[in-house]
């Protein structure tokens, strides 16, 4: 098999004065059929730019200025716009990082399935149906009619993404760019999608374009492998020489940040509980016509937190931890059960718990500015505006920001910076508990490490415990003293995080560790 797409000294313009000229730079790259070529890197390194500039979707502020890019032997870059809408879809599909973006909430998924077809006049109406759940079947969604007349809010994040694929696969093109598939998707969900592309990459022989920061999904997919840098390749080579014998500094650096499997050795706490939590349930009534069955999203969940202890709570997507985490804040009322605080039953009073969220830009409101967001918490709580800023001043410096950052809106800060006012705005009411709501997930690795020290650091300065809630085992590994393991609204297993990662007792808890990615690798290369 050949070259599929071939990219040749590519470099991208970025807009006005921002730190550097190009979003990359003489950028050189081969793809061939039935090949994963795995692009690594920060953000901000042009691992998305080269990809949209593959794929014709270059935002308009951004400008090629120099090189080629070659699906068989057609230049894209000389195309117009009809001929790159005639090639996508037929020649060239993109899986994008976030389905339920990507989808429109306003049709059902079928109907944008077959869309695929008709935008190209492919097939009749009904012969589009057929093929459209016959590729439903292919990438293994149980039920291919029901997953048809849905609207993607209906279905999980595993099930909406493999409904992209499907939609990328509708054509066979010869050429599939995945921009970070994986990155929202908990470890059993990650593993069967990536086995699902091995599968229909080897059936269908389709070159791939695999974007990623995640080591573990490279050592999985890859056969080769691309480290970016500030818009520059710094080292390319086959996934087992980058791997196992990195050359480059930057690329040393990117294993170095990735998480460990194996727990290092932590305090043992007494069980002297500071938070104590008994029967906590939330259910909803069914949206079924005529059905009194309530859907259990929490069940019965108790479990304690020492003074200075971080419990991580994992677990597949939808089995309850992110409504445990809005329970414990009272973001949504719980249906039955108790919270204790040193002993007392607390209310809705929670200035003594706050929370850390998995999306800072969505959680940060973008009208206000930094200085403003921060001190809020801290005049409705009765101090004085000068007060209020100062301590505001205060909180930048301990989360690694400056005062120049007071008066600008979130969107001027990177997601790691957005991530740092998230704490800043925590720790402001001085709470005794932070719950974390998967507060590192859309990092990079890199970015991820920085975030995840600085916590553990904010903990042991201010005597903090911490409920930290994650899909990443590998995170929960470094910074969880104990693990309480959840499933289906109910916790199924807890213990200490090094009794559970060696010697899990559920078959569900054996079955998360099995799925993580890379293990074997990552091992290696820590020995």
């Amino acid at each position: 098999m050949g070259p599929v797409a071939t990219i040749r000294n590519l470099s991208v313009a970025l807009p006005g004065a921002g730190d550097r000229i190009l979003a990359a730079e003489n950028v050189n790259l081969t793809l061939e059929a039935g090949k994963t070529v795995c692009i690594v890197g920060e953000s901000g390194s042009g691992k998305s730019v080269t990809a949209f500039a593959l794929a014709g979707l270059l935002p308009k502020e951004l400008t090629v200025t120099s090189g080629e890019i070659r699906l068989s032997d057609v230049n894209l870059l000389q195309l117009d716009e009809p001929a790159m809408r005639r090639l996508r879809g037929a020649k060239i599909a993109m899986i994008f990082q976030e389905p339920m973006t990507a989808l429109n909430p306003v049709l059902r998924c079928g109907d944008q399935l077959t869309e695929v077809f008709a935008a190209h006049k492919r097939f009749g109406v009904s012969e589009r149906r057929e093929r459209a759940i016959a590729l439903l079947t292919e990438v293994g969604l149980p039920d291919p009619e029901r997953a048809m007349r849905a609207f993607p809010h209906q279905l999980s994040g595993g099930q909406r993404q493999r409904i992209m694929i499907a939609m990328a696969l509708a054509l066979e093109p010869a050429l599939i760019i995945a921009d970070e598939p994986t990155t929202a998707l908990d470890v059993t969900t990650q593993a069967q999608i990536l086995s699902l592309l091995k599968e229909l990459q080897r059936r269908h022989g389709t070159a791939l374009m695999f974007i990623t920061h995640d080591f573990g999904v490279v050592s999985e997919i890859a056969d080769e492998v691309v480290v970016m840098r500030r818009g520059k390749i710094v080292e390319t080579g086959s996934a087992d020489v980058v791997l196992r014998s990195p050359k480059h500094d930057y690329t040393l650096a990117l294993l170095a940040a990735v998480p460990s499997m194996i727990p290092p050795d932590r305090l043992d706490f007494a069980r002297n509980p500071i938070l104590t939590v008994k029967g906590l349930t939330k259910s909803y009534p069914s949206r079924r016509l005529f059905s009194r069955h309530a859907v259990h999203a929490l069940k019965s969940a108790s479990f304690e937190l020492a003074a200075g202890e971080t419990l991580g709570i994992v677990g597949e997507s939808g089995s309850g931890k992110s409504t445990l985490g809005r329970c414990l804040m009272r973001l949504v009322e719980p249906t039955a059960g108790a919270i204790f605080l040193d002993g007392v039953s607390i209310g809705k009073d929670r200035k003594a718990m706050q929370m850390v969220f998995q999306d800072p830009f969505a959680s940060l409101n973008p009208q206000k500015t930094v200085a403003q967001i921060i001190s809020e918490g801290q005049i409705v709580q009765g101090a004085s505006r000068a007060t209020a800023l100062a301590r505001t001043v205060e909180l930048l410096g301990l989360v690694g920001l400056d005062e120049t950052a007071l008066h600008r809106k979130p969107k001027e800060f990177s997601g790691g910076q957005r991530q740092r006012i998230g704490l800043a705005r925590a720790l402001a009411l001085n709470p005794r508990i932070l719950v974390a709501d998967e507060p590192v997930s859309a990092l990079d690795v890199s970015m991820q490490a920085q975030v995840l020290d600085l916590m553990q650091n904010l903990r042991a300065q201010f005597g903090l415990s911490m409920v930290f809630i994650t899909h990443d085992l590998r995170v929960a590994a470094q910074v969880c003293d104990r693990i309480a393991v959840m499933q289906h609204g109910m916790i199924v297993e807890t213990g200490i995080t090094q009794r559970v990662f060696a010697d899990p007792q559920h078959p569900y808890t054996k079955s998360l560790l099995a799925a993580v990615p890379g293990q074997v690798s990552s091992n290696r290369s820590a020995q």
